[in-house]
């Protein structure tokens, strides 16, 4: 039995390895490749593995590790703005989808309790594949991305109240009150378990860190991932949702990094069993058989679920391009609807035909997800842009697009208002620069508009809106947003609509750096190399490079777009071409203020040498240097000495020039 267990997991990772690497070299992303793996190597494919038990039960451990992961991602402040997602629009899309397809099945069969269980089948989308795709894009904070997720998370905690109705739609009583009872013990088990995140798990792995082992540390972090899941499984939850609070719990530690860091090996190294158990599922013969049904249940299914993502988006205040961008994003059936499937199966709601055409056309739309989220933000802008369904859209827009105005003139454009967008404004305001701030979140607006924010509703990828908020003569524009299709829509019409003005862009991976720079962007500040950039500099401040040179350097690989640090190939030496003296000498510099020691006094004055043991080698004044200065150099505010000597000297010269008059 080992062996035979051994040996289907040597055949699905070679397998797997084998048709992700091929299908990688084609930019056919991994998750199809898995599914594709699953079809070849599974009881309907040549068969090399018939029993695909024990690869469920390794599947599933990949789910409960992918939530974990992201619910690490998300933090219970994060999820706390997202609620109006979650139940307002989790509850519209779930309902919604419900009703529809219940509404289309009843005119084919005309039974009730059956269409409204194909209703339950159709309303899940798959959490382990949209949530990979939007990590793995780093579009899980971006508007879409926020949407989808608190669609998701409403459709997990749906799990429960779906499979409680089955027995009743099957014909069989029901008990109001124990339906009552176990969604109260569900409520209070999820409950418990957010609670525990603020008052009991951040005091545990204080003590656990305290030992310093590693060992403990990652042993105590799986147990609570998997110790959480299997207590919300028994209480009706989901695996994935208790997963995905564990992960909750966790982001309110200060420990939060590292676990992710420790537990990314086994997430990536199970999560592929996943994808590979759901194509095992696949009948290619009765596929084949069947092809024009299942094709006619794959249209339906991502039309009808496209259709109801749009309007729970709209229905939460979403703009129109997010909310056909959520829609596409949703539109496969989930991984939970085969559970109740095989319920329903067991409970003569379904046929065995029936049954099999739902596998089919499920699994068709999970390989089509990949390449349908590819194409959201594409599909989703040039149907925003399209006057006739914009007009859908435009009265809310043209309401608070009221407030707009172009007589401003030099002034900045800040473009979502985050954390970054928030700090600039700041400084904008303290400093007396005009701005305007563009935002999508409707709270947000509300909330900063009654603070006297500059603040206005609206898509930054709308040439019209970004005419009032006075594209056409602003100075600056910067573009502070998680969403790098909507960053690159942004850039090409700040730039193709003002030549003139300058554009910033942040963005969280390098990728989006150089087409950025095509599109338009003056700058691009990458979150992965500023840390970078940051992190050496402080290294060069210990080896006592004057804080000048490292700036210079700091510029020089920013000017050059990163690419000092983008490319392993290329030299780090012609950063230091101008000093390649200073690592092997021990030089430290000083800025003298205003009130300190030195100002106006001479070097002979001060004794320098005398009383702190280093000589001065240069003076920098503005863009002057003075190497070598005589006695009867005479300091001024500003000016940056440059100084040697032994480590204790150079310390003593330091606190002597800190002194003040």
């Amino acid at each position: 039995m080992e062996s035979e267990f051994l040996k289907s997991l040597v055949i699905i990772f070679g397998a797997s390895a084998l048709v992700v690497f091929f299908l990688h070299r084609l930019k056919i992303p991994s998750i199809v490749g898995f599914l594709v793996s699953g079809v070849i190597i599974g009881p309907y494919g040549i068969g090399l593995i018939k029993d695909t038990h024990s690869v469920e039960m390794m599947a599933e451990i990949g789910v409960v590790l992918l939530l974990f992961t992201i619910g690490i991602e998300f933090s219970m402040t994060k999820l706390t703005r997202m609620r109006k997602a979650v139940i307002a629009g989790g509850s519209v899309q779930v309902l919604l989808t419900i009703g529809l397809s219940a509404a289309a099945s009843f005119l084919a069969i005309g039974d009730v309790n059956k269409s409204v269980f194909f209703g339950f089948l159709i309303a899940l989308s798959s959490t382990a594949i949209v949530l990979k795709m939007l990590s793995e894009k780093g579009e899980i904070d971006s508007p879409h991305g926020r949407t989808m997720a608190g669609i998701l998370i409403f459709q997990d905690i749906c799990v429960v109240p779906l499979m409680l109705i089955i027995p009743s739609l099957s014909g069989g009583t029901i008990n109001i009150l124990d339906i009552a009872m176990k969604m109260g013990k569900a409520a209070l088990i999820i409950a418990i378990v957010l609670l525990s995140a603020r008052w009991i798990v951040p005091g545990l792995l204080h003590q656990v860190v305290r030992t310093r082992s590693r060992e403990l540390f990652i042993t105590t972090i799986i147990f609570l991932c998997f110790g959480i899941a299997f207590l919300t499984s028994k209480f009706g939850l989901s695996l994935a949702l208790g997963a995905f609070l564990a992960g909750l719990i966790i982001s309110e530690s200060e420990y939060a990094h590292q676990a992710t860091s420790d537990i990314l090996p086994f997430k990536d190294s199970f999560i592929g069993m996943f994808f590979v158990s759901v194509g095992m599922l696949m009948d290619i013969g009765y596929m084949s058989d069947n092809c024009l049904k299942i094709a006619a249940a794959v249209a339906l299914i991502l039309g009808l679920k496209i259709i109801t993502g749009i309007i729970s988006a709209l229905s939460i205040g979403s703009p129109l391009r997010t909310s056909i961008h959520a829609g596409l994003g949703i539109a496969q059936i989930g991984e939970f609807s085969f559970v109740l499937a095989v319920a329903g199966k067991a409970s003569g709601l379904i046929t065995e035909d029936f049954y099999q055409v739902f596998l089919s056309s499920s699994v068709v739309t999970m390989m089509m997800t990949p390449f349908v989220l590819k194409a959201a933000p594409s599909v989703s802008g040039w149907i925003a842009a399209r006057r006739l369904l914009k007009r859908a859209g435009k009265i809310k827009k043209v309401s608070e697009a009221d407030g707009f105005t172009g007589r401003r003139q030099g002034h900045v454009i800040i473009i979502g208002f985050g954390l970054n967008g928030r700090n600039l404004a700041r400084v904008l305001k303290e400093a007396d620069i005009p701005y305007a701030i563009l935002e999508m979140n409707g709270d947000t607006v509300r909330e900063m508009k009654k603070k006297g924010e500059p603040i206005y509703y609206g898509d930054g990828t709308s040439k019209e809106i970004l005419h009032k908020l006075g594209i056409g003569k602003a100075r600056l524009l910067v573009v502070a947003i998680s969403d790098p299709a909507s960053t690159r829509n942004i850039t090409y019409i700040g730039r193709h609509e003002n030549p003139d003005i300058y554009i910033i862009v942040r963005t969280k991976y390098l990728v989006e750096v150089d087409d950025l720079k095509a599109l338009g962007a003056d700058e691009v500040i990458p979150e992965e190399f500023e840390t970078s950039v940051e992190i050496f500099s402080r290294a060069l401040r210990q080896y006592h490079f004057p804080n000048s040179v490292i700036q210079d350097m700091v510029n020089k690989i920013r000017e050059d777009s990163y690419t000092a640090l983008r490319s392993v190939e290329l030299p780090m030496r012609h950063l230091f071409e101008e000093v390649e003296w200073l690592p092997g000498m021990e030089i430290d510099g000083y800025r003298v203020p205003a009130d300190s020691h030195p100002v106006g006094k001479s070097i002979g004055e001060l004794q320098v040498r005398k009383n702190t043991g280093v000589t001065i080698i240069a003076v920098r004044r503005a863009a002057e240097v003075f190497t070598n200065p005589k006695p009867d150099f005479r300091f001024k505010a500003g000016d940056i000495i440059l100084f040697t000597g032994e480590r204790k000297s150079m310390n003593a010269a330091i606190n002597y020039f800190k002194k003040s008059k």
